[in-house]
């Protein structure tokens, strides 16, 4: 009763959160990459209503006051999260040591 409670009540209040219903499976929460890949699967049949309210708020879903309520700018790809900036491996010096690594605010040239 719970989760149904969650799915009928709550989920229209996510920003970018759906239901699918499969008949006879248990209920889980799919969570996917920008490019539909599967990324985690959580099971919700132990959880209150509280609990997987908790979760997904703090999987960085937006909850909207009303299911039509507009969505702020910042949180319309909510919860996707920026990508990660790859940088080159570092190379080692010529006496071999390899150079320190270097946050954004300690480099004045970037």
């Amino acid at each position: 009763p719970q989760v149904k409670a969650f799915v009928t009540q709550d989920i229209p209040l996510y920003h970018n959160l759906e239901m699918k219903h499969l008949p006879g499976a248990d209920p889980e929460l799919v969570l996917l990459s920008f490019r539909y890949e599967e990324l985690e699967r959580i099971p919700l049949s132990d959880m209150t209503r509280e609990e997987i309210n908790q979760l997904v708020q703090e999987l960085g879903f937006y909850r909207k006051e009303t299911p039509d309520a507009p969505v702020p700018e910042e949180f319309q790809f909510a919860p996707a999260k920026p990508l990660p900036i790859l940088l080159p491996p570092q190379a080692p010096t010529t006496d071999g040591r390899t150079p320190p690594k270097w946050g954004k605010e300690e480099r004045p040239d970037l």
